[in-house]
């Protein structure tokens, strides 16, 4: 994201909790500190691992200009990031983004912004470096809304997928055969073949990671107890994704949730 943002030739500052991540960022200066890295920004942008990453951040900065918040953090999280913003003086924009690695490559991601009008001038610039797609949704914590609606729907396809495909080995049958019956159905997505190749060949090269993937299930579950509602088809999803994490697979991609079938 962030070397998307200097080639589109916007001058970028970056800080990270290793070093030499930021180093790895063409375009980019690093900075020591996250209060050196946003001393004369314009705009901040945070995408860290959780909300304790990004409220641990925000301890060292004392102000703030224009602050695009994209880390998937929860509604909780989020009002608690919104009055350290105002804290601060920033124009908080809540905007958590959906897609992994290779969509973040190459600018392709899709961007769930919300937050105040004003912000819109500053922010679509950033948003158009990074994504493919930016939908405004209104009020900030709207964009944290929607994204945990849309991670209950991925991974429980993730769970499905990997659930039948076990039930296809287990059963006798190549699980290639399942995903060749599908493609091109009324059944049939995308996703799953994308998924599903790397569970039949049991190799999770990492484009979001289960710890992740666990990390934004509970988030969602969190949410719906809060609202009244029960979610037994996510919870089940989650205690597989917390599974292939105690099994030490919490590093690799979220597809490892497959394995927690296996052992």
């Amino acid at each position: 994201m962030a070397a998307n943002i200097a080639r589109a030739g916007h001058e970028v500052v970056v800080w990270n909790r290793t070093r030499e991540k930021a180093e790895a960022i063409t375009g980019a200066d690093v900075a020591d500190t996250p209060a050196e890295a946003v001393r004369d920004a314009e705009v901040v942008l945070t995408i860290l691992a959780d909300a304790a990453a990004v409220e641990d951040v925000l301890l060292g900065i004392d102000a703030l200009p224009v602050w695009i918040q994209a880390t998937t953090v929860g509604l909780d999280a989020t009002d608690r990031l919104a009055a350290l913003a105002a804290q601060r003086g920033a124009i908080f924009v809540d905007a958590p983004v959906v897609g992994t690695k290779q969509p973040a490559e190459k600018g392709e991601l899709l961007i769930l912004a919300s937050g105040p009008e004003d912000a819109k001038p500053m922010c679509t610039p950033i948003f158009d470096a990074i994504g493919s797609k930016t939908l405004w949704l209104g009020e900030a914590g709207t964009g944290q809304r929607l994204k945990l609606v849309l991670n209950t729907w991925l991974v429980g396809i993730l769970d499905a997928l990997a659930e039948s495909i076990a039930l296809a080995q287990a059963l006798g049958l190549d699980p290639q055969l399942f995903l060749d019956t599908i493609r091109g159905g009324g059944t049939d997505v995308p996703y799953a073949h994308l998924k599903g190749k790397l569970m039949i060949d049991e190799e999770f090269p990492t484009a979001f990671s289960a710890r992740l993937a666990r990390k934004d299930a509970n988030l969602a579950l969190r949410a719906a107890q809060d609202a009244g509602l029960e979610l037994p088809g996510l919870a089940a999803a989650a205690d597989q994704l917390a599974r292939a994490v105690d099994l030490g697979h919490g590093d690799e991609d979220m597809a490892a949730m497959y394995l927690a079938l296996q052992r």
